[in-house]
C-alpha cells in the first residue's frame, strides 16, 4: 500500500468515523471495489487522459450521485481529479484496517483442500473468535493441491497443519537421515 493510499483512506475512515457513518462507507467501498472489477472499462474511461479532470469528474458524479453517500463520492472525485484511481483497493485497505481495529474484528483466510460446510465454518469463526477476544471474519479459499487440513492466515502468522505441508515434513525428515 503507497503511503498516498494510506494518508487517504485514513482520511476517509476518520471522517466517516466522526460522522458516525463508517459501517456504511465501509460497505459501499467495497460495493464499489466489486463494481470496477467487473466494469474495468469505466475505470480506465475515468482514466482517460484526453478527458479534462472536470469531464472525468462529472462522469463520476453523473454515474454515482445518489447511489452513494456524498463523502464518499466527494472522495473518489478527488482521486479521479489527481489521477490517482489507481489507489482506490489501497485507500480501501487502510480504511478497513482502521475499521477492524476499532470494531475489534480480525480477518482470517482460511485454506482448506475442499470447501467448509456451515457447521465447520462456524466452529472455526468460534474457536478462533475465543483465541483472539474479537470478532473472527473468515475469508475463505480452496487449493485441491492441499490434499487435506488447514491453512490459516492470521494477524500477520501463518499456521500451516495441511497435509502436503506434512508430506513435505516427513520428506525432509526421511531425505536428511538418508
Amino acid at each position: 500500500m503507497t503511503q498516498l493510499a494510506r494518508e487517504y483512506g485514513d482520511g476517509l475512515y476518520l471522517l466517516a468515523e466522526e460522522e458516525n457513518i463508517s459501517r456504511e462507507v465501509l460497505e459501499q467501498l467495497l460495493a464499489l471495489k466489486n463494481l470496477f472489477r467487473e466494469q474495468p472499462d469505466f475505470v480506465k474511461l475515468l482514466g482517460n487522459m484526453s478527458l479534462s479532470k472536470d469531464e472525468r469528474v462529472k462522469i463520476l458524479d453523473s454515474v454515482l450521485r445518489g447511489q452513494i453517500h456524498p463523502y464518499l463520492l466527494n472522495f473518489l472525485k478527488i482521486l479521479c481529479e489527481r489521477c490517482a484511481l489507481n489507489e482506490y483497493e489501497g485507500c480501501l485497505a487502510a480504511f478497513k484496517t482502521l475499521y477492524n481495529q476499532a470494531h475489534g474484528i480480525v480477518e482470517a483466510t482460511v485454506t482448506t483442500a475442499v470447501p467448509l460446510d456451515d457447521e465447520q465454518r462456524a466452529r472455526m469463526a468460534e474457536k478462533l473468535s475465543k483465541m483472539t477476544d474479537k470478532l473472527v471474519v473468515l475469508n475463505e479459499k480452496v487449493d485441491e493441491s492441499l490434499i487435506g487440513g488447514v491453512l490459516l492466515e492470521m494477524n500477520g502468522q501463518r499456521y500451516d497443519n495441511t497435509l502436503k505441508n506434512r508430506l513435505k515434513s516427513i520428506h525432509s525428515a526421511m531425505v536428511q537421515g538418508a
